[in-house]
């Protein structure tokens, strides 16, 4: 059971790093700091947002329309700590 808690935090972790890399992605797009005719910028962008765009999707239709700011990797960010502090506490109960 300690183990598939610990794949779980791995995931969730992985998970987590997608996302913050996908947030400093999009502001250095916007600030105009990466060119996404870099093939490699470009070919990074589109592969983050096929991982994430559907999970993001899913939390947009749940929250109320904010104008231009997005709050889903916010949401999905949020999700994950809350995820990993509750596979913390099952690993913890776990282990005793």
């Amino acid at each position: 059971m300690l183990t598939l808690i610990n794949i779980l935090l791995l995931l969730l972790n992985v998970a987590w790093w997608f996302a913050v890399a996908h947030i400093i992605m999009s502001w250095l797009i916007n600030f105009g700091v990466l060119n996404m005719n870099q093939p490699i910028v470009g070919q990074l962008w589109d592969g983050l947002n096929r991982i994430l765009e559907p999970v993001y999707s899913r939390i947009r239709n749940v929250l109320p329309a904010t104008g231009a700011l997005d709050l889903a990797p916010l949401v999905f960010l949020l999700g994950i700590i809350i995820a990993q502090m509750i596979l913390g506490d099952a690993a913890r109960s776990v282990a005793f």
